[in-house]
């Protein structure tokens, strides 16, 4: 009301009244975000080496940073550390050692990587987990994705537990009740072996190699799938991972995301194809291929990791650093991809009912 007087009385205060005779202009001046702070940095010292490193990082973050090898097993870039291997555990003078992978850097620590304490530890570790679990398949990503690195380096020796004890009958596992393990005799080492479970035509899940790391059930849960279909029942020898009151898994909450797959590091989950192709004795990472695509099912943008060998798909990935996935994929993208096989006459389908049925019509 440009010439005109506007009169605004305050009911709630009373005070006097504020006369406009105008409306205020507007600066043209767009309001600028505030730089981002810098982040802040730690001093420490590693094996006797003052770093400064950022503030917030893992002990394990900063050793990578100066170059030092430390050894991980349930460690993973898109899963938060729950710190259960205790293979990356380091010395900062308490009493215990500190698991590496999970433990904050702070002002003024010391840490010790590699000094007897910490040397006995991973070689008892390393022994225990060697005794109980199938490992022949196990190992980090870095440096080489194999323990028996680890195992050399410590000296590790896992048969002086003695023999193995024989395996459990299939689904002996599941049905033992919590705190209800009964000790051997000594004459042979406890594990966890059993067989293999088959029950659908997308994955198996080879317990045998399980070393209760807890990625699979936070990747299930609140790190990427958020359907907490597993978690981990039992304690001791009797631990392990299942289902909701352990129906089987094909009637649990599954969505077969396989994102579980994704973060395994001993070959306990594993595709299908890629089982079925290790008992044949025809897996071989040496002449596969890896090609990146989008995923063509939806208009996410998903990055699918295609492993080929033989001019087949054997399975699918995504990357870690995608913005998109993280590495996680739905049951379309990391399972949906035998419409796109060309397979020869009477070769059974990955993902079919009838595993024994010909692709493309009678076999006749």
């Amino acid at each position: 009301m440009s010439g005109e007087h506007e009169i605004y009385h305050d009911p709630y205060t009373g005070s006097d009244p504020v006369i406009f005779t105008s409306t205020p202009a507007r600066s043209p001046v767009l309001p600028v975000r505030p730089p981002d702070r810098a982040p802040g940095s730690v001093e420490m010292t590693i094996d006797g080496v003052p770093v400064t490193v950022p503030q917030g990082s893992t002990i394990l973050e900063a050793c990578r940073e100066q170059g030092i090898d430390i050894p991980t097993l349930c460690y993973g870039q898109t899963v938060q550390p729950e710190g259960v291997c205790r293979l990356c555990v380091v010395d900062t003078g308490g009493r215990a050692l500190t698991p590496s992978c999970s433990a904050k850097v702070s002002n003024g620590m010391s840490v010790e990587t590699d000094n007897a304490k910490v040397q006995h530890s991973r070689k008892l570790v390393l022994e225990l987990l060697g005794s109980s679990v199938d490992v022949d398949l196990a190992g980090p990503e870095l440096p080489d994705g194999s323990i028996a690195g680890y195992m050399s380096r410590y000296g590790a020796d896992p048969s002086r537990f003695g023999p193995q004890s024989q395996p459990a009958a299939a689904g002996e596992r599941d049905t033992n009740q919590a705190g209800h393990h009964h000790v051997g005799d000594g004459s042979a080492a406890g594990n966890v072996a059993q067989p293999v479970k088959i029950d659908n035509d997308l994955f198996v899940r080879d317990y045998a190699k399980c070393i209760l790391c807890y990625k699979c059930v936070e990747a299930c849960g609140v790190d990427a799938q958020n359907t907490f279909a597993i978690s981990i029942a039992g304690r001791g020898f009797d631990a392990r991972v299942s289902t909701e009151y352990a129906v089987p898994l094909t009637e649990s909450a599954c969505v077969w995301c396989g994102n579980c797959i994704n973060v395994c590091p001993t070959g306990a989950l594993m595709f299908r194809s890629e089982y079925e192709m290790r008992e044949a004795g025809t897996w071989d990472e040496s002449v596969q291929a890896v090609t990146d695509t989008i995923c063509p099912y939806c208009g996410v943008g998903c990055t699918l990791s295609l492993h080929t060998q033989d001019n087949r798909i054997v399975k699918v990935l995504s990357p870690l650093d995608s913005g998109v996935t993280n590495g996680n994929l739905c049951v379309k993208g990391r399972f949906g991809f035998e419409f796109v096989q060309v397979l020869p006459k009477g070769t059974p389908r990955e993902g079919s009912s009838d595993r024994d049925a010909p692709v493309g019509g009678s076999a006749d």
